[in-house]
């Protein structure tokens, strides 16, 4: 995945780029409603991004100040694991970025990735059910939230777009 615009550039992560990378997981207030808690798991998900980007369409991506080219998060878009009939995206921003609308531009551009594969799939996403900023985001671009999910022992707030 490759966007642009004044604010924001999505892109893929380079192998050189994981300090980079690791470095949006040394905050507490960022890694609270995150399942991932180990540097081993970060690195993990890192080498599987590198790896997914020669298979296919869906991974995780880099977030970057579309001006200063500052790290800002990673998004990601992949078939959901819960219904394969659907496909799910997240993201995760720095905090520093945390209020400035870049969650939602981050949002509306996996959306809009997504629905140019023609997929004939639902987006949806998922949040932990104290994390009101990522749902507020998902509600504000067109998500509806539906029941909550169980996923490992944990219960989840569960957002859809349906494809017309």
């Amino acid at each position: 995945m490759y966007y642009k615009n004044d604010t924001i550039t999505i892109r893929e992560f380079t192998p050189e780029e994981f300090s980079l990378f690791s470095t949006l997981f040394q905050n507490a207030n960022v890694t609270r409603y995150l399942p991932y808690k180990t540097p081993e798991e970060y690195k993990e998900m890192f080498d599987k991004a590198l790896a997914d980007y020669k298979e296919g369409s869906f991974s995780r991506w880099g977030i970057f100040n579309a001006q200063t080219q500052d790290f800002v998060g990673m998004c990601l878009a992949r078939v959901f694991l819960d219904n394969p009939e659907q496909i799910e995206i997240g993201y995760t921003l720095g905090e520093n970025y945390w209020g400035k609308g870049l969650g939602t531009e981050v949002c509306k551009a996996l959306v809009d990735y997504c629905y140019s594969l023609n997929h004939k799939k639902d987006i949806v996403a998922v949040t932990d059910l104290d994390n009101i900023g990522s749902q507020k985001v998902l509600l504000k671009s067109g998500f509806r939230r539906i029941e909550n999910l169980v996923r490992e022992d944990k219960e989840l707030a569960y957002f859809i777009l349906q494809k017309e």
